[in-house]
């Protein structure tokens, strides 16, 4: 904790029974929780929500299943299911809950918030995920079946996703309820007499969370001076501000996160229009030393699009150049700038975006002096449009190559593409079996590989800091963390 730090919790504390800031009061008027982020992005509505608004979303409203605190597949709104022996068929019993209007929730309601949403979510990477869905009947008053085009092990990952949410009439069924106060949201835990299900009474560690999003050094400040439980929703670029020193009110938490950590080329025009000079932005970046500065015990540095460790790879994947040392790599990369130059008499120059943050300043002095061994000048863009590179930190929805490959697919990609890869990846829709179908995606990152539209850097950085004690938190590899389990509420 730094002195400024120290006196501010100082101050806050005098000003306890006013302010309620230091642990030993905040949590009477709620958990304080925050999340990196302007204030209105959790409060944000619709199918494109920012991380805030997907922790509001899934503590306000259930979906069928529902991820727990360790990031493992949970009962939702769906007490039950069973799945075919062919893989295709996930047949689910709901719960016998009611709308807040008092109405049962039936397995038509659930039909058609489904459909709906799959139909809204067209033209989006989770629109592309739900491809797999073939057909949603409602077999009886509580019985809901969902036919996919082929088995898909991973499928209830997928409908966990807080998009998929059962909504009708823009009423939702959740563990907990919100109302907004200014810039918080106070999350209540939904009494279950509203919601059809037997009164209980109420666990002792059951408390309402004020959550708030604030930018960065603001959060940090926030969980440094008490003034905050947890702080949610770190990534690499606000990494540097997480307060790590001896006085700190708490650790910083770490997700094994899985997903996509690169830049992606947003231009095919001048130096990024030949395939050649692409890669050799790829072959030059000292993938590990990028990293390095952040001090990350265990991150693992990779420059192939799908992780190697993921369940359904057909075969071991290998390096991208192997046998060639850093060196030799940019000895070729820089063979090729020199060729290009020569042959247009310009210097070789791109515009890279990445997202505010110390953590971005590190990262684009370290790319800088990287592409400055091969004569390729790097600059920082403004805004994302326009750029030429464009930097994503994404986490994956599911465990599956279908996954990362549909982040790239035509459709939603600004610059070049591969649409053989799409291709390759529709008709793994609906292959016969996993091994045909892991084949079909192993090939499909070879062709998108092939033009070099992704230059990827490794697995994205979550971090949490988290007050010492605090129940409900548990690091998870798709960096899920309910609301309702910090607040030590029961989802069902």
């Amino acid at each position: 904790m730094t002195i400024r730090a120290a006196f501010s919790c100082l101050a806050l504390c005098t000003l306890a029974p006013l302010l309620g800031a230091c642990s030993g009061n905040a949590d009477e008027d709620g958990l304080p929780v925050v999340v990196i982020g302007e204030p209105e992005s959790i409060f944000e509505d619709g199918l494109r929500l920012s991380s805030g608004a997907q922790l509001v979303r899934d503590a306000t409203s259930s979906g069928i299943v529902a991820l727990n605190a360790q990031g493992e597949v949970v009962p939702g709104l769906g007490e039950s299911w069973i799945v075919t022996d062919d893989g295709r068929s996930f047949i689910f019993r709901l719960r016998q809950v009611t709308w807040p209007d008092g109405e049962p929730l039936t397995a038509q309601d659930a039909r058609a918030s489904l459909l709906r949403t799959i139909t809204e979510l067209r033209g989006t990477s989770l629109g592309l995920d739900l491809r797999k869905v073939e057909d949603i009947r409602a077999m009886t008053a509580r019985v809901i079946e969902i036919r996919l085009t082929g088995p898909m092990p991973e499928f209830l990952q997928l409908l966990a996703q807080p998009e998929l949410a059962i909504i009708r009439d823009g009423e939702s069924i959740g563990p907990m309820r919100m109302e907004r106060e200014g810039e918080t949201a106070l999350l209540e835990p939904t009494p279950p007499e509203r919601i059809g299900l037997p009164e209980r009474e109420r666990s002792d560690t059951a408390r309402s969370i004020r959550l708030r999003a604030l930018p960065g050094v603001e959060a940090n400040e926030a969980f440094a001076s008490g003034g905050a439980a947890a702080l949610l929703d770190g990534t690499i670029f606000t990494l540097p501000l997480a307060d790590t020193g001896p006085l700190a009110r708490g650790t910083v938490r770490l997700d094994p996160a899985v997903g996509l950590f690169g830049i992606v080329v947003t231009n095919d025009q001048g130096f990024l229009a030949e395939v050649e000079n692409r890669e050799a932005l790829s072959m030059t970046i000292d993938r590990a030393a990028l990293v390095e500065q952040f001090s990350l015990g265990g991150w693992q540095p990779s420059a192939r699009i799908v992780p190697a460790s993921l369940p359904g790879i057909a075969n071991p994947q290998t390096g991208r150049w192997p046998g060639m040392s850093l060196e030799a790599r940019r000895e070729q990369a820089r063979d090729r700038v020199t060729a290009w130059t020569r042959q247009t008499g310009q210097r070789a120059r791109v515009r890279l975006w990445l997202p505010d943050g110390p953590g971005a300043d590190r990262l684009v002095n370290a790319l800088s002096m990287d592409l400055a061994t091969i004569g390729v000048d790097l600059r920082r863009a403004q805004f994302p449009q326009g750029a030429d590179l464009v930097m994503i930190d994404r986490l994956a929805r599911y465990p599956s190559a279908r996954w990362f490959l549909n982040q790239f697919n035509c459709a939603l990609l600004p610059g070049p593409c591969s649409p053989d890869a799409d291709l390759l990846v529709t008709e793994s829709l609906s292959a016969n079996g996993a091994q045909e179908a892991g084949n079909l995606l192993v090939e499909a990152e070879g062709a998108l590989i092939a033009q070099e539209v992704y230059i990827p850097l490794g697995a994205p950085v979550r971090w949490s800091l988290v007050r010492s004690g605090l129940e409900g938190f548990s690091e998870n590899s798709w960096s899920r963390h309910p609301l309702y389990a910090l607040a030590g509420v029961e989802a069902w």
